[in-house]
């Protein structure tokens, strides 16, 4: 095949999906403010990953390899942390009631999972051509935080605004393209 650059014009669609470009929608079991708050506050996050780990089968003196179970892979998000601290108190909070600082136990009521999970998380790709609607939409299910990072200070951080991550757990995701048909 010989180059050509309009080739690479032709099938770059949109020229180029932007990093820039998302927003993350964060519901809390215990806080439903955090989702009002989050889409502004969130600096940096990704798109979920997930794996198919492969099951080893060894068949005279060779291994052939079959297709396991999925896994899926941490989430973190970046916040920018305002002077109220609004999210990292509402993250703080969702973090002690599934385990107390001083106490080490649960006080959601009953350690079920159902009372700690958010059902769900969403990270929204958008286009150039069109800020109000998505053109993909991740859909994280059951999930938790599991770390709460620090927050650097430092007299020499001059004109920065402090950041924050948390990471998360969840159980699956769910692909919804620009359609809304879900993808499984």
């Amino acid at each position: 095949m010989a180059f050509k650059i309009n080739d690479m014009i032709t099938n770059l669609k949109g020229g180029g999906a932007r990093p820039t470009l998302f927003q993350v929608e964060i519901t809390s079991p215990f806080d439903p403010g955090l989702r009002d708050i989050v889409p502004f506050m969130a600096q940096a996050t990704t798109i979920p990953s997930s794996t198919v780990t492969p099951i080893e089968v060894p068949y005279f003196g060779r291994k052939i390899k079959l297709a396991g179970d999925r896994t899926f892979d941490t989430w973190t998000v970046s916040i920018i942390n305002d002077e109220d601290f609004q999210v990292r108190q509402y993250m703080e909070r969702w973090h002690n009631f599934i385990n107390s600082l001083e106490g080490n136990y649960n006080t959601t009521g009953s350690a079920a999972p159902r009372n700690y999970k958010s059902p769900s998380a969403l990270v929204k790709q958008y286009g150039k051509s069109n800020p109000d609607n998505p053109i993909r939409t991740y859909q994280l299910h059951n999930l938790f935080p599991l770390d709460i990072s620090t927050i650097d200070l430092d007299w020499n951080a001059t004109d920065q605004i402090e950041t924050f991550t948390v990471t998360f757990s969840y159980d699956w995701y769910t692909i919804l393209p620009a359609s809304g048909s879900e993808i499984k």
